[in-house]
């Protein structure tokens, strides 16, 4: 077992505080890794305050990680030392069924073990990338390319794959119509993954101040979803929705916006209830749907994207001492537009 420095959740209401945990020998598939850059992720701050369920504390979480191979098992074939890799949000999953099979691991039937507060093979709960090492098995560690910046990497591991997956599923391409609800961290970059795909991307926003970033990243059109004449304006106007916002919204009122067999995708994911009228969905065919972070496969397709098309995240880089006022103004929506920790700053 390696001890190793991590900042940890002590409970639902309690800032997060300087600690250590254990990491696991390294097995004969394993991988270790040392973690350079750590995004934080609305996830996060869901799990950490119970607003998805009760957890386990003390609590690391951080499924954002980008770092260097120092150590491998016998049996690996896929990474050796001195690779730049990365792991996403999950570390495992049962590999056998169906969904697994197809290659679709984030849809494991038997749960996907996640990269924190996930029961491990072992019986252990898993711990995150808020520190300065993490081991796991090979299959679940992704190549990252040299050409995205180091320090804005590790948000692709999640924002990135979560807002591609969609994109990819519902075959966005030249002369697709998508709008984006929300540009925070999962929904810039869903801007500039549909525009490097071809799509015409619109955004809907609460209002206008991140308007001249939207179309910075790729926007052709900026819409404030407080002004009741957008939804006038633009009703049955998209091929696709992304709503990246983990809060309650009129979900009548954005689907009113899609065209014929259009489809809005949830990957934000609010801990509330999100009501519907079924007629709402009789018009014009529409479809309302869910999609969950991305197989392994996928976050390897969408680092080799971003990498050949010159896109990385837009990131603030914090020392581990900030998280706590990193998790307010994740909530203030006062970060433009991903916090990534210097996990120097935890040794």
């Amino acid at each position: 077992m390696k001890t190793v420095n991590a900042y940890a959740a002590p409970s639902a209401t309690e800032p997060l505080i300087p600690t250590t945990i254990e990491r696991r020998d390294v097995g004969p598939r394993d991988v270790l890794i040392e973690i350079a850059y750590a995004g934080i992720c609305h996830s996060d701050i869901h799990t950490v305050r119970g607003e998805w369920g009760p957890v386990a504390y003390p609590l690391v979480v951080g499924h954002e990680i980008v770092g260097v191979v120092t150590d491998v098992g016998s049996e690996v074939t896929l990474h050796a030392v001195g690779d730049r890799v990365g792991v996403g949000c999950m570390v495992n999953s049962c590999r056998e069924c169906a969904n697994c099979l197809a290659g679709a691991e984030q849809y494991c039937l038997k749960g996907n073990i996640g990269t924190y507060a996930a029961t491990d093979l072992d019986g252990t709960i898993t711990q995150g990338g808020y520190s300065t090492h993490v081991v796991v098995v090979e299959d679940f560690v992704v190549k990252v390319p040299e050409a995205i910046p180091y320090e804005a990497a590790a948000p692709i591991l999640c924002a990135g794959v979560t807002t591609y997956s969609p994109l990819v599923h519902w075959k966005v391409g030249p002369g697709s119509r998508v709008a984006v609800v929300g540009l925070g961290g999962l929904g810039h970059m869903a801007v500039k993954i549909a525009h490097a795909m071809g799509a015409h991307v619109t955004v809907l926003s609460q209002s206008l101040s991140k308007a001249d970033d939207g179309r910075r990243f790729g926007a052709e059109a900026y819409f404030a979803t407080s002004d009741p004449e957008t939804f006038s304006t633009l009703a049955s106007s998209f091929d696709l929705i992304v709503n990246t916002v983990s809060a309650p919204i009129d979900l009548d009122a954005y689907l009113s916006l899609l065209a014929l067999d259009g489809t809005m995708v949830n990957v934000g994911a609010p801990p509330e209830a999100l009501p519907v009228h079924i007629f709402t969905l009789f018009g014009n065919r529409r479809s309302f749907a869910g999609s969950g972070i991305g197989s392994i496969a996928e976050t390897q397709a969408v680092l080799d994207f971003c990498a050949e098309h010159g896109i990385a995240p837009e990131v603030e880089v914090i020392d581990a001492s900030q998280i706590n006022e990193a998790y307010e103004r994740v909530l203030a929506s006062d970060v433009r537009y991903r916090f990534v920790i210097d996990s120097s700053t935890l040794s």
